[in-house]
């Protein structure tokens, strides 16, 4: 007889298993990568976890990410994995790098530096370029390890440009060979183990020199084409971002391609502060939809989307100033020395700087929507904490504010613009999304907008905000948010296998100090290839993070364990609980 019952035990915590339903206190025993006990007084395991007084949840399934490149050179796919994420499914927004022609490569390089905010250089020294259809991407990753899952999707523009080259990067029609082209691969991709497809039809997508993304304007022949590639192999799920400019005819062509193909279909749901209430028509789209038995998802977040300033980050709002651009390849120490010169100083709050670039002029220095980012981040500010109000209050210039703002800790200060889902100043909206029959969490992007977007923590945020701590409205049960983002987001992209804590389900868990639980503020981290910088949010609270039983997070730190694998396709249920 065996001397341990189970390779690991977590003993006496209240488990939230992911149904949406109350806590209750039970041991977990975890053999060979997967749960096979959920109850009390279980025997002796080769390791345990004393989770008396701490939660027990599944752990976090994130499906908007994208460590496409990440992946492919680190097996640690932080920030994800440090905020209680066991799977992460990348490829999302039409950006990726397979299929991929050798002549492509900077291509697509540069795609993702302009979508994403990843580097040329990183991604240049980062990826070995070993593939170039999907498939050997996906044998690529198959021999690799990770300290989480990892799924991948299938990213228009790559596929676009592989079949139509320099037709297909400059947005001209597909053909009738093209769409069949596309489609044969698609349908190959998903056979070889792609979870779906993704594209993208967002102007705010362009490529580091100022090119559209190739997908914007791809025909409505094209998307169902490739949908019905899909269709062919019988499994995958679509994913779209689009701006909506016409939200109903948009949303009345992603519904009709559902009705042809028969695949599930989510989309990226934010309010807009150009159209605050389009996001309710859309929603009500949605819900008719899914009424008339159709499988289509709005994809959410419950904190506002928004950019970080800094004086080590990629934009600032003296990013156009020429006084600033002076400093612009200074190292950080030598930065500071001169910002704190009272000459310089002067001059640079002198000059007003240029509105040309991303986010430009009114946007970087909005002092109205600008917020000074506090050691406690607090991601449902309230008009008083503005740089404009904090000048008002102190008669100050608000641009003086600012720069002092990102002075502070050496420099390292930084400031918070909410651009989308902030358009009230209050996350009223983000609640109802939230906590809509017909929506799923997402839009974390953790890897990508390494120098100016941190929201690979959004699954700590909803837990932190959400559940505990929001003062400015509604919150939501503990049991509910935990129930989104993992079932539901597991059950969304088809992962049937994870996301409840029950016999036969993967063992993937988190113990969690609920009461302990924050954020850290963002920091800057320089150790991407060629030595990129990238923002990095740590937490506290997550006592330890398990994925296929293994530990892979002790007490907020890494164990160098690294048991996540590529999930290739749909995974089913536990036979057992299939046929209940």
């Amino acid at each position: 007889m065996a001397e341990h019952a189970y390779d690991l035990v977590l003993r006496g915590g209240m488990v939230f298993d992911g149904a949406g339903g109350p806590a209750f206190q039970a041991d977990v025993g975890m053999r060979d990568g997967v749960i096979v006990a959920v109850g009390k007084g279980l025997g002796a395991g080769a390791e345990e976890i004393d989770a008396r007084g701490r939660i027990v949840t599944p752990g976090f399934v994130d499906i908007h990410t994208h460590y496409d490149g990440q992946a492919t050179w680190s097996g640690q796919l932080g920030p994800s994995s440090g905020h209680g994420v066991t799977t992460v499914v990348m490829g999302n927004c039409g950006v990726g790098f397979a299929p991929c022609r050798p002549e492509d490569h900077d291509r697509l390089i540069r795609l993702m530096e302009g979508v994403e905010d990843i580097p040329f250089p990183v991604l240049t020294e980062g990826l070995p370029w070993t593939w170039e259809s999907f498939p050997d991407y996906l044998d690529f990753l198959a021999g690799r390890a990770f300290d989480v899952d990892v799924g991948a999707q299938l990213p228009h523009a790559a596929l676009r440009v592989y079949v139509m080259g320099e037709r297909g990067a400059n947005r001209e029609p597909a053909t009738e060979a093209d769409i069949a082209a596309m489609a044969a691969i698609a349908r190959r991709a998903v056979e070889a183990g792609a979870l779906g497809f993704s594209t993208s039809r967002t102007l705010n997508h362009r490529t580091s020199d100022g090119q559209p993304t190739p997908t914007l304007t791809a025909g409505e022949d094209e998307l169902t084409g490739i949908a019905l590639g899909l269709a062919a192999a019988g499994k995958g799920v679509l994913q779209v971002v689009s701006d909506f400019i016409d939200g109903p005819a948009e949303l009345a062509m992603l519904r009709r391609i559902v009705e042809r193909s028969g695949r599930p279909l989510s989309f990226s749901l934010v309010q807009s502060p150009k159209a605050p209430q389009g996001w309710r028509t859309l929603l009500d789209g949605v819900a008719a939809a899914v009424d008339a038995g159709l499988p289509i998802k709005a994809q959410v977040c419950g904190r506002p989307v928004g950019v970080l300033f800094g004086l080590e980050l990629t934009l600032n709002p003296f990013s156009q100033n020429p006084v600033f651009a002076e400093l612009k390849d200074r190292p950080l120490a030598e930065k500071v020395a001169a910002l704190s010169d009272p000459t310089f100083r002067a001059r640079l709050l002198a000059h007003d700087g240029d509105a040309k670039g991303p986010f430009a002029g009114s946007a970087l220095r909005a002092w109205d929507n600008l917020f000074p980012m506090g050691d406690d981040p607090d991601y449902e500010p309230t008009a008083d904490m503005t740089v404009a109000a904090i000048a008002a209050r102190e008669g100050r210039d608000p641009a003086a504010v600012a720069l002092d703002a990102m002075l502070a800790q050496d420099g390292r200060g930084m400031l918070y613009h909410p651009f989308l889902n902030y358009a009230d100043g209050s996350l009223d909206p983000s609640f109802a999304m939230l906590t809509h029959r017909d929506t799923v969490p997402g839009l974390s992007d953790g890897g990508a907008h390494v120098g100016m977007i941190c929201d690979g923590s959004f699954p700590t945020s909803n837990l932190i905000h959400w559940t505990r701590d929001r003062t400015r409205g509604p919150r939501i049960p503990l049991e509910t948010i935990i129930a989104r983002q993992t079932r539901d987001t597991a059950q969304a992209v088809g992962l049937l296998d994870r996301g409840l804590i029950a016999p036969g389900y993967r063992a993937d868990l988190n113990v969690i100090d609920y009461e302990g639980l924050r954020l850290e503020a963002p920091q800057v981290a320089y150790d991407l290839p060629a030595g990129g910088r990238r923002l990095i949010q740590r937490a506290q609270g997550y006592v330890a993070t398990i994925v296929a039983g293994v530990i892979t997070q002790r007490d907020g730190e890494p164990t160098g364990a690294l048991p996540g694998r590529l999930v290739r396709g749909v995974q089913a249920a536990p036979l057992a609980l299939a046929a209940e």
